[in-house]
């Protein structure tokens, strides 16, 4: 956070239903903040010192977004996530926004390619987090279909446009968030080349090496053999295309 954003204390405390947020960061007075301005904005917050401590909490509590730093001791922020994506149980779909003051481009990809969903970079605002909070939250609900489902099959894959949602047969498909705008944007374009400022979107993944790293990731996900892919293909010095099944 910037030192020159206030945070004030409404001491409003959030509903039943409010969305559980664990804060992960071995500053104290950092994750006393966070705490109390996220529960001002209606969260019900639970913190964490170390992965340790956190691993203890994700394993004891449900929660619905995790905002992670980078910089821990014993075992730092990538490497957390990397194993929170691996764990066999719920764990592995829990979102995660990751808070660093590395904001070169290699962290970033780093960062992505250990599966978080979205990067905030040293110093930012508060009302920044927020946004980027409630941003992931809504994306990460399943949204009600106004009219007819419309999925996109390839292989033994369904792609539900409405929903964002993935499945191999009838086993759901853990997306982040870029993975599945991404998905979605290849789907609504399916057969055509998507160029890779589209892909791209805004934001810190707004580049070029990023897009790739997610394709990547998608590609581990949907492809056989992810070197030799038969639905995510590379338009070479364009972008990518997704080929589907009519």
């Amino acid at each position: 956070m910037t030192r020159s954003s206030p945070i004030g204390s409404t001491n409003a405390a959030p509903a039943d239903d409010a969305a559980h947020l664990l804060i992960i960061d071995d500053d104290r007075r950092i994750r006393a903040l966070l705490s109390r301005f996220l529960t001002d904005q209606g969260y019900r917050v639970t913190t964490a010192g170390d992965a340790a401590d956190a691993m203890a909490c994700l394993k004891s509590l449900a929660f619905d977004l995790i905002v992670l730093d980078v910089m821990m001791p014993s075992e730092n922020g990538f490497d957390f996530a990397t194993r929170l994506r691996q764990n066999a149980s719920e764990l592995a779909h829990v979102p995660i926004l990751m808070l660093t003051a590395r904001t070169d481009a290699q962290d970033r990809v780093r960062g992505f390619e250990s599966g978080v969903d979205d990067y905030l970079g040293k110093p930012y605002e508060p009302r920044e987090l927020s946004l980027r909070i409630a941003s992931i939250l809504r994306r990460a609900q399943p949204r009600a279909a106004p009219g007819p489902v419309t999925l996109v099959r390839f292989s033994d894959f369904t792609f539900d446009l409405e929903r964002g949602e993935l499945r191999q047969r009838d086993e759901i498909v853990r997306l982040t968030d870029r993975e599945r705008d991404m998905l979605r944007l290849l789907a609504e374009n399916a057969g055509e080349t998507v160029q890779r400022e589209a892909l791209a979107g805004s934001g810190v993944a707004g580049n070029e090496r990023t897009v790739d790293v997610q394709v990547n990731r998608l590609r581990r996900k949907i492809e056989r053999d992810p070197a030799n892919p038969l639905h995510l293909q590379t338009a070479r010095g364009a972008g990518y295309r997704l080929l589907v099944d009519r």
